[in-house]
């Protein structure tokens, strides 16, 4: 199987994953006394090796009392902190007691390991027989290695360098692994000092008391004081015996007796596990001169699903033991349990500690050793949950990000985790320790998101420091009114004299409270020296395809109209300038001069070799030539109505408006309704209907031809992106086509069998979407670049854009809809940090011909335990960036490569938990309740259209839903994973939300069951693109009336779309919550109401997750697999 990771997006090559800053400091490796400094290179995790559990040792991180603390700690004052020992041989981590001396044990200091070097990506060998009885693979057979992701470190090439400016050929994953920036960082950027930041200090000094290693966990150290020592963390090893995990088996569910309930009550469990972060190639894309890149150096979610239900289902038909489990603890609590995670840290009973102590007596043992059989109190996040037993473990209402644990002032001022959040709230010391914790590291953004509340400065000086021009933010720290030190790279550096006077309170020499440093989230309009040319005036392009297939479609008639609606709503000023294309097997052209009587149209048949037939005049300015456009626009639909041309030169049309578009930039807009057939670009079918529910690999997930991806490039260069709006009931090769939109940071809008008769939801959504589309703010020629604090590496982007340099998103249009992911390494250890940060900054062209730079900061603690790792998981995030990592390996290696990847995933963090953070080893599958619905979502994902095998699935369809998941912000990407379901025939105004004088009603979120449908109800499915209002066959008549507007069952019409607007109370209800669904997301769902009968039942019922399909396991035999796996 392959054991290479991810093809470059922008080609690959060899080159050195981005490092923020150069290698550590020599001050900070100046030994200090009584402290040595080792510099062990810590094996890089590989989950693609084969792996044998080591088998657990005795008492493996004793789950131990949390001992409470005076609140100068972190958390919010009041909660216990824990400290987590481990067995003898095991590295201690462990929080200090307030009082003690510093025991100097040798600190380890990890040097970057690049890892292992890979060979290259091979052709998967055939998986090993499994027989239907067993998941065990034959163990005669020589065992392949499992595919899974080396996360974390930039893995080796694939390739052979290329040449900078050449793009490659060939198949292309849609995602960046930066290549070592051509150019030197700048000199200055060596000057780092690696003192702590001086804002989050409490006093170092401690009176006498035992000496306790102390651990950066949540103790703030002065700066300048030695880095709180940490013993070193026993590396782990895996050794090679392991049987490869393979995919999940097909046959019938195993014979395996599910575990009893542990008696006696439950354990106090310790820290849950790090994400991970996949192994990718870091390659040197063809890289175009960076246009932004000097300047840049030279100037300064959705909630997701909860706690366990209110009552216990069961599985039918499954053993005893899983049926009669017990009510989870807190089933009944209306409080999520993230909720009170991040609401009350700590507030668990203490609960009796039941496992004598192994070895020596509690007078040889540490102090914390010895406190934990007096009391135990566990965070939320890390109580144990057996997933075989605790059947509903999805909250009744949608999950809330995790808090991250840092002290109450920093918390209040972080960036909201819609925008900008980690997989891991907590951020492991070293590489060694996230390799351990086996869950990916990476950020997820949402960086132009329409926001209610945004501070926006106008200053002639953006204060930026002067090393790594980081700007300004609230996790500075500073050392006097004059000085401060910078957050990521610890330089300090002065205040300038304006940065003195603070405009909002009018007063002075009060720099700290400058809306800069009060704001995680601000955007700046730029000075002059922030632009290489005057601004770019807002310039739409729009290129329609009016052959004969389209004009049957109907699309053109909803386009203009949609267009005479929303002319005057186009973002921009009076410089804004549009232009018009249509195009068959020639290429039409339409000279709007101002003073011509009528729109004119030039026609160009040489579409081998295109020209401007006019260049002056096929892009005006809107407010001198709008009655043109608008006669233009009420005359197009029924030009071509009589059209019989049925062939597509879409290359060449696409060539022609790059033409057009390259000396000012702008905005491209291509509607498309079948395959291009002639010309450059000319595509043929590669799909095959018989292999469409193929239970081998899926072929053609890769373009066809790498002319789109070029031409995306030449737009990119000139600041033009390219969106498609693809309408066909036919396939049209997204794989192929979507890379006019990926490269050239644009969007992809997919409306299948649209037609404007047969399909009337198609035409709803797409009439909703362009009003969105033609009306949400954009920024032109914008480039964003994260950077990270020292010791921190970005190694792979995710999203729709072209990196220009090794840290540098080139997005010629940004938009409020696209969402970006990274995944990041730990390149050198964190030992001597409390906190890290990251921050995000985006420099943009407004509509209105502003430069704003727009700056997200998240501040993170570090942590050197485990379980403190696995308490910060953010289950959604690592589910959202396993999912882009996923889509890459299933276009570089194989489909069933990336599914058996994103199980090993699974077994892998709950193999980490279990070997290393839960004390006592009980019977079950364990979970720490922050990862509870992890299998759940990685099932979800192996059942989700882009990786499904098994079902019938178009290639188009699957390749659509693969770019959504890389292309969407978390909270709209995971309505797509995990669809969302609600009884809606009983909904009442309790609990409900009071939005704009409208009352909303909140149901509780069900599981994904067909066990939890009652064919006397009506359930709503929320599956993000899509709503399906399901009606039970015994549905009361009450609700047929009142919402349907029908007598009985029968008469529910077979396509139905949309809710009738009845004055019942039941209507008003209904309407409201589907609108409020609506309303959270910036694209339109469709509406199905689907009986026992329709057609679209079996689209409703492949969302059920937890059922057992043909080719697909139950949830309980997902779990069940993953079980069997772990104790192997």
């Amino acid at each position: 199987m392959s054991t290479a990771g991810f093809n470059s997006q922008n080609g690959t090559g060899t080159g050195q994953a981005y490092a923020n800053g150069p290698s550590q400091n020599p001050v900070a490796l100046q030994q200090l006394p009584g402290v040595s400094y080792s510099m062990t290179h810590q094996p890089t995790y590989n989950p693609m090796q084969a792996k044998a559990p080591s088998p657990p040792g005795p008492g493996l991180y004793p789950s131990g009392p949390y001992q409470p603390v005076p609140p100068v700690s972190s958390y919010q004052p009041g909660p216990p902190l824990s400290s987590y020992p481990t067995s003898p041989g095991q590295a201690l981590l462990t929080r200090p007691p307030m009082g003690g001396p510093l025991s100097h044990t040798p600190p380890q200091s990890a040097s970057p390991s690049p890892g292992p070097r890979l060979p290259p990506a091979q052709a998967t060998p055939p998986p090993p027989a499994v027989s239907s009885s067993s998941y065990y693979s034959n163990p005669q057979q020589p065992q392949p290695m499992a595919p899974a992701w080396q996360y974390n470190t930039a893995p080796p090439p694939l390739v052979p360098p290329t040449s900078m400016n050449t793009p490659l050929r060939g198949p292309v994953a849609n995602h960046v692994n930066p290549a070592a920036s051509s150019t030197a960082p700048p000199p200055s950027s060596a000057a780092y000092s690696s003192a702590p930041p001086a804002h989050v200090s409490h006093s170092a000094t401690q009176p006498p008391g035992p000496r306790m290693p102390p651990t950066s966990v949540h103790g703030y150290t002065q700066p300048g004081a030695a880095p709180p020592p940490m013993n070193p963390i026993a590396p782990h090893t895996y050794q090679p015996s392991r049987a490869p995990y393979g995919p999940p088996p097909t046959g019938p569910p195993p014979t395996m007796k599910p575990t009893p309930p542990p008696s006696g009550p439950p354990m106090a469990n310790a820290t849950p596990p790090p994400p991970k972060a996949d192994g990718t190639v870091a390659g040197n894309g063809p890289q175009a001169p960076n246009s932004y890149n000097h300047v840049d150096n030279k100037m300064a979610g959705l909630p997701q699903p909860g706690p366990p239900g209110r009552h216990l289902g069961h599985y039918p038909s499954l053993p005893p033991g899983y049926q009669n489990a017990s009510t989870p603890h807190n089933a009944t609590s209306p409080v999520h349990p993230a909720m009170q995670a991040a609401t009350q840290p700590y507030t668990q009973a203490p609960q009796p500690y039941q496992q004598p102590p192994v070895g020596p007596g509690p007078a040889q043992l540490s102090p914390s050793l010895a406190a934990m059989s007096l009391q135990s109190s566990t965070p939320e996040a890390l109580r144990v949950v057996n997933l075989l037993q605790e059947r509903n473990l999805l909250p009744p209402s949608p999950i809330p990000a995790p808090t991250p644990c840092l002290p109450q002032d920093l918390q209040k001022i972080n960036c909201n985790p819609e925008v900008f959040r980690s997989t891991l709230t907590s951020i492991p010391q070293t590489q060694s320790l996230l390799n351990k914790a086996k869950m990916p590291l990476g950020l997820l953004l949402h960086p132009f998101k329409d926001l209610s509340q945004l501070p926006v400065v106008t200053s002639s000086t953006i204060v930026r420091c002067r090393s790594c021009r980081t700007y300004i933010n609230p996790f500075v720290s500073f050392l006097d009114q004059r000085r401060w030190k910078c957050n990521l790279c610890y330089r300090v550096n002065d205040v300038p004299e304006e940065f003195m006077y603070n405009p909002v309170s009018r007063s002075y020499g009060e720099p700290h409270k400058r809306p800069e440093v009060q704001n995680a989230t601000i955007e700046f309009i730029a000075p002059s020296e922030y632009m290489l040319r005057p601004p770019q005036p807002a310039v739409y392009l729009f290129v329609l395809d009016v052959s004969h297939n389209a004009v049957e479609t109907g699309y053109l008639n909803v386009f203009c109209q949609s267009m005479l609606d929303n002319i005057n709503a186009l973002p921009g000023d009076s410089r804004t300038k549009v232009g018009f294309i249509t195009f068959d097997s020639t290429i039409h052209f339409y000279n709007l001069q101002e003073g011509l009587s009528q729109p004119q149209m030039l026609i160009v048949s040489d579409i081998e070799d295109i020209f401007l037939p006019t260049p002056d005049s096929l892009l005006v300015n809107l407010n001198e030539c709008k009655e043109l456009v608008q006669d233009l626009l009420k005359s197009l639909p029924t030009l071509f109505e009589k059209t019989m041309e049925t062939q597509s030169a879409l290359g060449s049309a696409l060539q022609a408006a790059f033409k057009l578009l390259s000396p000012t930039g702008g905005r491209m807009s291509v509607f498309q309704t079948q395959l291009p057939n002639l010309g450059v670009g000319a595509l043929q079918s590669r799909e095959d209907p018989n292999q469409r529910a193929s239970a081998k690999d899926i072929q053609h997930l890769s373009p066809a031809t790498d002319f789109y991806k070029k031409l995306a490039l030449d737009c990119s260069g000139q600041q033009v992106a390219v969106d498609l709006f693809l309408l066909s009931a036919q396939y049209c090769d997204l794989a192929s086509l979507g890379c006019i939109s990926r490269y050239s940071a644009g969007s992809i809008y997919y409306y299948p069998s649209y037609h404007h008769q047969h399909n009337p939801s198609q035409v709803e959504c797409f009439q909703k979407d362009l009003k969105r589309y033609l009306t949400r703010k954009i920024g032109f020629e914008a480039v964003m670049r994260i950077r990270c604090t020292k010791g921190l590496s970005i190694h792979t982007f995710h999203g729709n854009f072209f990196v220009r340099s090794t840290d540098l998103l080139s997005l010629p249009n940004v938009n409020p809809d696209a969402g970006f992911a990274v995944q990041m390494s730990i390149e050198e250890n964190l030992d001597d940090m409390q906190v890290v940060s990251f921050q995000a900054a985006l420099l943009y062209t407004s509509s209105k011909g502003e430069r704003r730079i727009r700056v997200h900061t998240l501040c993170l603690p570090v942590v050197n335990s485990l379980s403190d790792i696995f308490a910060g998981a953010d289950v959604q995030a690592i589910t959202g960036l396993l999912a882009c990592m996923a889509v890459d390996r299933s276009v570089t290696a194989s489909l069933s490569d990336a599914r058996d990847a994103m199980t090993n995933a699974a077994i892998d963090s709950l193999t980490s938990y279990r070997q290393s953070v839960l004390t006592i080893q009980q019977p079950g599958l364990l979970s720490p309740a922050c990862l509870r619905l992890f299998p759940m979502f990685i099932l979800a994902l192996l059942k989700q259209k882009s990786f499904r095998t098994g079902t019938s699935t178009r290639l188009d369809d699957r390749v659509f839903a693969m770019c959504q998941l890389k292309y969407q912000p978390l909270a709209y990407a995971m309505l797509m994973i995990h669809p969302a379901l609600y009884r809606v025939d009983d909904l009442t105004d309790e609990g409900a939300l009071n939005i704009s004088e409208r009352t909303i009603p909140q149901p509780r979120l069900l599981q994904l069951s067909v066990e939890k449908l009652s064919r006397d109800g009506a359930f709503l499915m929320d599956a993000g693109t899509v709503m399906y209002l399901w009606i039970g066959r015994n549905c009361h008549p009450n609700f047929l009336t009142q919402v349907l507007g029908v007598p009985n069952y029968a008469a529910v019409p077979d396509n139905l779309y949309m809710l009738p607007e009845l004055d019942t109370a039941e209507s008003q209800r209904t309407r409201a919550f589907i609108g409020w669904l609506r309303d959270q997301r910036p694209f339109f769902p469709s509406l199905h109401v689907i009986r026992d009968e329709s057609q679209r039942k079996a689209s409703f019922m492949q969302n059920m997750i937890e059922d057992r399909t043909e080719s697909a396991l139950s949830y309980y035999e997902f779990l069940l697999h993953l079980q069997q796996q772990i104790s192997k």
